[in-house]
């Protein structure tokens, strides 16, 4: 390109002007300007801020301990001001510790505790100190997090775990909090109820008394994961964001107002899994690549491991009638240390008309359901603070507590018993009886005799039963989510589906009363390979119900489950159904203490599908149901049958006196 002489004289004169005009505009070159220079502007915020806490009813520590192998936890301790040979109440959480020790910001320390997980009124009227943790890998803890941690051994080769991280916390507390008398007490309820339950492997010898709540115990066998082998999907956003990061930042999404929507999208709970991103995390892929009751679940089980402990420390085991996440484990750990209980006075177990985790919140009514007290202040009071003071407080008097403390259920009243179940082999009140599936969907103690050999139905995975009415609200307890209340759900909403069959008795002109774990024996057959069986024991109420005119109808389950069929020769041996075979299939309903009552009949449902919340059954026999495609799933026609040499019925422990 050219240019003319104008032009070029002109570029070389140019730098000389620019630099004229910015002299005289005062503006001096780059090269020479000096250093800016801003005004003397201090921040706001101080180095270092002392707060005023001298108007405090408490003390608060938050400290580090160091455990065994160097990793420090998170610890909250909570000293009642002017406190003097006060006992530890302790709580270890995978839920952050500053978060349950500061629901409210007070000087006052009621206040501050009023949430999960404190039972409020007992810690703070009692004078303890509150201690609560953050377990390794979450929160402020530094570490690892595995989820529920097994103990050291094939599950977990470090030489760490929950059990030796209670004990280094206990010995360091006793330790270094002065105002202590050097007791201390374990405490919590579903995964924070896992923590009491390790605390009793190799306690510390100032551990005085362990109190599991709604403990998680078997994932697989009926806890979080699974029951009997069916998966208990709507939990996948738990994992997600239990074990996406240390603190919990990472929060499950959806573009779908009903999560009955959600899954059936998916297909498989695999699939929904994989288009969360779920490969990622370490849990999620044990639970996919275990789907059978192998090593992975039975050497993690706490009922097992405890079995083989010695019994050394008090344990009060708190169970929910309809603990709707983990209705299976503080049973299982009562029938596995009971035994080792020579002299009677080391395991209590308490069993109250709750959700998960109601006995430290109002109790008077779930749901629908109303029991005429607060239940859950009733254990509060004369129960759970007068165990914990027979441990906890120098000089305090035994409690009168009684072997099994136990809310019946229909009569609405407390009982002292001293065992559980009621039923034995001889000289006991309960026993079990019979209760027969018969023709016409009909409910007998009486063995079928007549009448069609069969009742059918065709289970559709296009159209699965849904657990609860539509549209199905996420796994929650806020913001106004009914999640607690599901298992007490009116189960009309599924009793007029024609993929569900019901049987009901004659109305009762007597009460029938039961105490114990229903036992189903369901003699079923599928016309394909594979197939789920939920059976439902329901007590009806009378049409009209004067005093509560909405429970008019009203069907409320008592206890219910579901047995996934692949299963049925052993929970670690799946196997393809006979197809169009009656095969027979047994296993036991939750635990129930209920009254049946005069005016009210007994209803049980069946069906094959409980859906979102456990993932459906395909119907085709594939080697692991979490990958099933959709061409898998098919309609499979299901026979319940009700014949002589054929009966299904369900074994009711009933007491007869």
């Amino acid at each position: 390109m050219k240019f003319s002489r104008a032009a070029i004289a002109w570029r070389g004169a140019r730098p000389a002007l620019l630099s004229l005009l910015l002299t005289l505009s005062g503006v001096a070159m780059a090269t020479d300007a000096p250093a800016q220079q801003y005004p003397n502007y201090p921040s706001e915020t101080p180095a270092t801020f002392t707060p005023v806490t001298s108007s405090y009813d408490y003390v608060e520590r938050d400290v580090m301990i160091p455990m065994r192998d160097g990793v420090k936890l998170y610890t909250v301790i909570l000293i009642p001001k002017g406190a003097h040979h006060a006992g530890i109440v302790m709580t270890r959480t995978p839920y952050s510790a500053k978060e349950l020790t500061h629901h409210v910001m007070s000087g006052h320390l009621g206040p501050m505790l009023e949430g999960y997980d404190n039972a409020t009124d007992v810690i703070v009227e009692d004078g303890y100190i509150r201690v609560i943790q953050d377990i390794r890998g979450k929160y402020g803890s530094e570490g690892d997090y595995v989820m529920n941690r097994p103990v050291h051994g094939p599950l977990n080769p470090t030489p760490v775990d929950d059990a030796t991280d209670t004990y280094d916390t206990i010995d360091w507390l006793v330790k270094n909090v002065p105002e202590s008398n050097g007791k201390v007490g374990t405490i919590g309820i579903s995964y924070d109820g896992f923590e009491p339950l390790m605390s009793l492997i190799n306690p510390h010898p100032a551990l005085k008394v362990a109190v599991p709540m709604n403990p998680m115990v078997d994932g697989w066998m009926g806890d979080d994961w699974f029951h009997h082998g069916a998966f208990r999907q709507q939990n996948i956003s738990y994992i997600y964001e239990q074990s996406a990061s240390r603190d919990n930042s990472y929060k499950w999404w959806t573009n779908y107002h009903d999560e009955y929507d959600l899954f059936m999208q998916a297909g498989s709970a695999g699939e929904l899994g994989r288009q969360y991103g779920m490969q990622q995390l370490g849990f999620w892929n044990k639970i996919t690549a275990h789907p059978a009751y192998d090593a992975f679940w039975s050497e993690q089980a706490v009922d097992k491991v405890l079995a083989a402990q010695p019994l050394k420390v008090p344990v009060m085991l708190v169970h929910s009638l309809w603990d709707q996440e983990d209705i299976y484990g503080a049973l299982a750990v009562y029938r596995a240390i009971k035994p080792k209980d020579k002299n009677g006075d080391m395991v209590k177990l308490v069993m109250g008309p709750w959700h998960h985790g109601q006995e430290i919140e109002e109790g008077s009514s779930l749901g629908a359901i109303r029991f005429g007290s607060d239940t859950a202040k009733y254990f509060r009071e004369h129960i759970l603070r007068p165990y914990l003071a027979q441990y906890l407080k120098d000089g305090a008097p035994k409690a009168d507590i009684a072997p099994v403390t136990a809310f019946q259920t229909g009569t609405n009243q407390w009982q002292r018993l001293q065992r559980w179940p009621l039923a034995c082999e001889e000289g006991c009140p309960a026993k079990s009886r019979p209760l027969y599936l018969q023709a016409d969907n009909k409910l007998s103690f009486s063995a079928p005799s007549s009448g069609a050999p069969y009742d059918q139905y065709v289970s559709d995975p296009a159209h699965p039963v849904p657990f609860r009415a539509r549209p199905i609200q996420p796994i929650g307890y806020d913001n106004g989510l009914t999640w607690p209340q599901w298992l007490v759900d009116d189960q009309r909403e599924a009793s007029g589906r024609t993929d569900v069959v019901t049987y009901v008795s004659d109305v009762l002109t007597e009460p029938l009363t039961i105490a114990g774990a229903p036992v189903v024996h369901l003699v079923a057959s599928t016309s394909g390979t594979d197939s789920d069986w939920v059976v439902k024991l329901i007590d009806v109420y009378p049409d009209q119900v004067a005093e509560q005119p909405e429970m008019g109808g009203y069907q409320l389950a008592v206890s219910m489950d579901i047995f996934r069929g692949r299963y049925r020769e052993g929970f670690d041996n799946p196997k393809p159904l006979a197809a169009n075979k009656a095969l027979a299939y047994r296993f036991d309903l939750p635990a129930a203490n209920h009254v049946f009552l005069p005016g009210h009949r007994v209803m049980v449902q069946v069906q094959s599908s409980w859906f979102p919340l456990y993932d459906r059954n395909p119907q085709t026999f594939v080697p692991n149901i979490f990958w099933a495609k959709a061409s898998d799933y098919q309609k499979a026609t299901q026979r319940i049958y009700h014949a002589p040499g054929q009966a299904s019925y369900i074994d009711l422990p009933v007491i007869e006196n």
